[in-house]
């Protein structure tokens, strides 16, 4: 017996347990339903609630289920007055007893709420899905931050390294999770299954994290390429015609796209997770391999030019923003050798400059620097013209860069840029990010 028929017939009991008892039907408002799952204890009931609620939601427009979540966040919150007692008490003697009471007076109920929901089959699925719209409404309803934070926290705990696994995906992989990996990919278009098969070549490797609740949807999945020597143009990797290497003579793995398949999981940090675990498995199925790096984008580079051009405090380097955005403007460039190479060296050092030294409360400005660097891979090198795709012009004029991640340097580089805020980097690196010194 399947679990969902499980659950199901559990839930069927538990909604005639409940009618038995109350001698009328269960209530439909989203407000009444959510008090009744708090306050009932039997595991039946408790799962004929979830579902009801759950269906209550599924039925609603897009106006209530704005109406509901902002019932989440004023009916749902901690007891302000329960809080401030047990502050109080916890001031007066901080023992233990009285901190496991305080911890308990702040807990917002709705968590208790999203727990219940939890115990669905589907559950695990109904609140990644809840977030998801909750940070959709977020920027003109701030007021839902704390629903936000609430489902953050929950979810962070359910999708914990300990609760993934990792998985090799292959062109014998089930096609429901084939099909998700072509609706995914947000790095590099996959245009049809010719495209697909191609990416699972001999000398390809493709890897996913899979959480037990949604069994067929895949968390975090990266593509790797297996070459000689670090590559630093994406067309070759990407084109379906392109050869197909041996995978033993090889000697370098390339991650040239790595995508997070759930916006409801947006911030929850498995990546560096995901990639560890990936160079594990290479280095033990691929020893020839000594050298792992990544090919990667660096989405936000020219619209930081544009902001550097009009704000920045240093002046050299806002007139060198604002001549490279002139030249950028002009169409065709890329199809133009002389004016390419005239923006070479200017761009170039730009780009470093802004990977090496931009910051944002300590961090690496640019998130995706900020992942890999934060992971303790080592900016090793920029490349021009990496990827001329109208996409990535608009977004980095070009420009990919490599992280090299040495097993070996991972912990050290980790260390430092979390304690000193130094960045690991190649010497090539940092001559073109001291042009603005």
């Amino acid at each position: 017996m399947q679990i969902a028929a499980i659950f199901n017939s559990i839930a069927d009991r538990g909604l005639e347990l409940l009618t038995f008892r109350q001698g009328r039907s269960l209530p439909r408002a989203p407000l009444e339903l959510c008090r009744s799952l708090l306050s009932e204890k039997g595991e039946a009931s408790n799962i004929a609630l979830a579902r009801e609620l759950v269906s209550a939601y599924g039925e609603m427009d897009a106006d209530q289920r704005l109406e509901f979540l902002r019932m989440l966040g004023s009916d749902f919150g901690p007891d302000q007055a329960v809080v401030l007692a047990a502050a109080e008490a916890y001031g007066k003697n901080p023992d233990g007893e009285r901190l496991i009471a305080l911890m308990r007076a702040t807990e917002p109920p709705r968590q208790e709420l999203f727990r219940r929901i939890n115990m669905l089959p589907d559950g695990t699925g109904f609140c990644i899905s809840l977030r998801e719209t909750v940070l959709d409404l977020l920027p003109e309803h701030p007021e839902l931050k704390s629903v936000d934070a609430d489902l953050k926290h929950l979810l962070s705990s359910w999708f914990s390294g300990g609760f993934l696994e990792l998985r090799r995906i292959t062109w014998e992989t089930p096609a429901i999770v084939l099909e998700k990996l072509i609706a995914y990919e947000a790095v590099h278009e996959i245009p049809g299954w010719d495209y697909l098969r191609r990416r699972l070549a001999a000398d390809r490797r493709c890897y996913a994290f899979f959480h037990p609740a949604i069994e067929h949807d895949p968390v975090i999945f990266v593509q790797v390429a297996l070459v000689q020597g670090m590559a630093g143009e994406i067309g070759p990797l990407l084109d379906p015609a392109a050869p197909v290497g041996d995978p033993a003579r090889a000697d370098t793995a390339i991650f040239y796209s790595i995508t997070n398949t759930q916006k409801g999981l947006r911030g929850i940090s498995f990546g560096n997770f995901l990639l560890k675990q990936v160079i594990a498995d290479l280095q033990q199925t691929l020893p020839n391999l000594r050298c792992f790096a990544t090919l990667s984008p660096i989405p936000d580079f020219v619209p930081w030019l544009r902001r550097a051009a009009e704000e920045h405090e240093s002046d050299t380097l806002r007139e060198a923003a604002s001549t490279a955005l002139t030249e950028l403007s002009q169409v065709g460039w890329p199809d133009r050798p002389p004016e390419s190479e005239a923006l070479k060296l200017k761009l170039l050092q730009l780009c470093a400059h802004y990977l090496a030294r931009e910051r944002s409360r300590d961090r690496p400005l640019d998130r995706v620097a900020r992942f890999h660097l934060g992971n303790g891979a080592r900016l090793e090198r920029l490349n021009w013209r990496g990827d001329l795709s109208p996409k990535a012009l608009t977004q980095s004029a070009g420009i990919l860069v490599n992280y090299l991640y040495d097993p070996a340097a991972l912990e050290r580089n980790h260390e430092m840029l979390v304690n000193t805020g130094r960045i690991a980097m190649s010497r090539q690196v940092n001559r073109l990010a001291r042009a603005f010194e």
